[in-house]
């Protein structure tokens, strides 16, 4: 029984201690830096959270404004967008850091070798940047244009910091880097009103050139919407092997060139047809159609 009773008080007092040492650990106002670092953690969401809230609420605003200035077009609207809010997002998230006790001075000098490290890693990143600048900048072409760059071709509906947004003809979305477009030639389709449609039309040896040529020159005519205050060409380009080829040049507005040219290879190929004007196959197209 002795023993037993040792034992237990051995217990007691090894308990006692450990209670004492946990309690050496803990502050007396516990209490109160729970909550306070709480009060801090739930300040510090609200920060960010209203923050963003007025980050976007701000970066919209701006953009109406920007968008009732004339001559102001929608490529460098979109592009100021994402500067200003990318930047005040960082204020943001810095201010939220702050209330939660971080030394943000010390951040920042964190950040800034972080970002220099990034940097390095992501040069084609940043050229992409500069090259968004440029094309904001000296404007090869804006929002809603059709542009060939980059190795595709379609309509611009977005140029961001790094990368421009293309919509094809088929209602397909690619997204080229800004780097890839300035690092080559820009073609912009419609960056003025007005396009010139260039056919070449091969006739018979055996036809009139004199009848080819009216008859084109009535097709031309009879479109609305080649534009008549233009010059119109007609000329014999090319005495080929086996077709005397001409070429008719005509303008029309530039959102017409693709309907308009469409139209006008159709009526010359019915018209060619009506009054028996021949266009040509190649022979070696011709011996094969015949063998098959």
């Amino acid at each position: 029984m002795d023993i037993e009773k040792d034992i237990e008080k051995v217990v007691d007092q090894n308990v006692i201690q450990f209670t004492k040492d946990i309690k050496s650990f803990i502050p007396d106002n516990i209490f109160e830096i729970v909550i306070s670092y709480a009060f801090s953690f739930v300040l510090a969401i609200l920060i960010f959270v209203i923050g963003k809230w007025f980050v976007n609420k701000l970066v919209k605003f701006l953009g109406r404004m920007l968008r009732k200035v004339d001559d102001i077009d929608e490529t460098l609207v979109k592009f100021l967008e994402n500067i200003v809010y990318y930047a005040l997002i960082t204020v943001v998230i810095l201010a939220s850091l702050n209330k939660l006790g971080v030394e943000t001075t010390s951040f920042l000098a964190i950040l800034g070798a972080a970002g220099l490290a990034i940097g390095l890693a992501l040069k084609d990143s940043l050229g992409n940047f500069a090259s968004g600048v440029m094309i904001v900048l000296f404007k090869p072409f804006k929002v809603g244009d059709s542009v060939i760059a980059g190795g595709a071709s379609g309509t611009i509906t977005e140029v961001t910091i790094f990368n421009t947004v293309f919509l094809t003809a088929d209602n397909q979305k690619i997204i080229v880097p800004n780097a890839k477009i300035t690092s080559a030639s820009i073609t912009n389709v419609n960056a003025n009103d007005t396009r010139r449609i260039d056919i070449t039309i091969g006739i018979s040896y055996e036809d009139r050139i004199k009848q080819a040529k009216e008859v084109l020159t009535k097709i031309i005519n009879d479109n609305s919407k080649v534009l008549k205050d233009k010059a119109v060409g007609i000329a014999v380009t090319e005495l080929a092997e086996s077709s005397v080829n001409l070429t008719i040049n005509v303008w029309v507005k530039a959102s017409d060139y693709g309907s308009t040219k469409a139209e006008l290879l159709e009526d010359i190929k019915i018209t060619f047809d009506e009054v028996g004007i021949t266009i040509p196959y190649p022979k070696q197209d011709v011996y094969q159609y015949n063998k098959n």
